[in-house]
């Protein structure tokens, strides 16, 4: 009896047979440097003996690359191009991929069908490696790209133990900084518009924003918290809220210079003037944030250049031969005073 079963093998009868985990099995099939000979003369052997050999594996274990990198971002369209924070990004990566002559792919997953397909594409063969920005957490796509034995970096994490290779600003100092420039100001009753709290850089800058307070001495207040979705309109909303509960509020810390922009429409019909009555800080430092009127105290992050360090990240997984170590770069950010406050 050979070993070859009926009807098409499975990569989990293939991972049966080589005795392996099935991540591994899609490791070896799609060329990655990451397993050892011994491991990959078993797959090697379990693939031959059960008849598991697509096109697509095979040219992946002849070692071929596409040259190509995917970038994705789970988000909708009019987030994407309404938010600098995503094009200062796509910048960055793109002119460090530009050095490297590698194709930039631009993928959005809005769905879990989308996000179903894309895996599909990925286990074509048809990129090199993977760059994911703006995860939400339990999002289980880093690690299903990872399943499939392609090298990906995210741009922030999913938590605090993130196992997959990130680059991240420091979003706890970020919040900190911010609220101890609010003080030096003289403002005692400091609120803050947070972002998404699915998403680690939300939890962090709220953290920071706590840390701050304690360390001015102000006590925790919960009434003046308040989530947005980094919006301008989830900005707008969340500053109408903490209006309506904290009327006597001065001055608001906004996870994003594009909710501290809809915070500041909702100042402004609620007759209160920015910063002589409610002093602004934002985070990003983008052109959202030199435009406004005034214009806007910002905790900078340096975006660009986070792009640029994912890519060279990434290439580096393409090319290395060694064992995947997950890498962390947190780089430091920086508080830009304007008028604001």
């Amino acid at each position: 009896m050979n070993g070859r079963q009926s009807g098409r093998p499975t990569l989990e009868q293939v991972a049966a047979r080589a005795g392996v985990g099935r991540g591994t099995v899609s490791r070896v099939i799609n060329g990655s440097p990451r397993v050892s000979e011994r491991t990959r003369t078993a797959v090697a052997r379990a693939v031959a003996e059960l008849g598991y050999v697509p096109n697509q594996a095979a040219r992946a274990l002849a070692g071929s690359r596409t040259d190509a990198i995917a970038l994705v971002i789970p988000e909708a369209e009019a987030r994407l191009f309404a938010e600098p924070y995503f094009l200062d990004l796509i910048r960055g990566v793109s002119a460090e991929l530009a050095d490297d002559d590698k194709q930039l792919l631009l993928t959005l997953v809005r769905s879990e069908q989308e996000r179903q397909r894309f895996e599909q594409y990925l286990a074509a063969q048809r990129v090199d490696g993977v760059l994911l920005a703006s995860v939400h957490g339990g999002d289980p796509l880093p690690d299903r790209v990872r399943d499939l034995g392609l090298p990906v970096v995210m741009n922030g994490r999913r938590t605090e133990a993130e196992p997959v290779p990130y680059v991240d600003s420091d979003n706890i100092g970020a919040g900190r900084a911010a609220v101890a420039h609010l003080v030096a100001r003289g403002r005692s009753r400091i609120a803050t518009v947070a972002g998404p709290l699915d998403m680690y850089v939300a939890r962090a800058r709220l953290g920071g924003y706590r840390a701050g307070l304690t360390e001015a001495g102000l006590p925790p207040d919960e009434g003046l918290v308040s989530a947005g979705d980094f919006t301008e309109e989830g900005g707008r909303r969340a500053m109408r809220e903490l209006l309506d509960r904290r009327p006597d509020l001065d001055a608001v810390f906004a996870a994003s210079d594009v909710m501290a922009a809809g915070a500041r429409g909702a100042l402004r019909e609620a007759g209160r003037r920015v910063p002589e009555d409610v002093a602004l800080v934002g985070v990003d430092d983008s052109a959202v944030a030199r435009l406004m009127d005034p214009p806007l105290t910002s905790v900078r992050q340096p975006i660009e250049e986070m792009g640029r360090t994912m890519a060279r990240m990434l290439l580096r997984d393409i090319a290395t031969t060694g064992p995947e170590e997950p890498r962390r770069h947190v780089l430091p950010t920086e508080l830009i005073v304007r008028e604001s406050s």
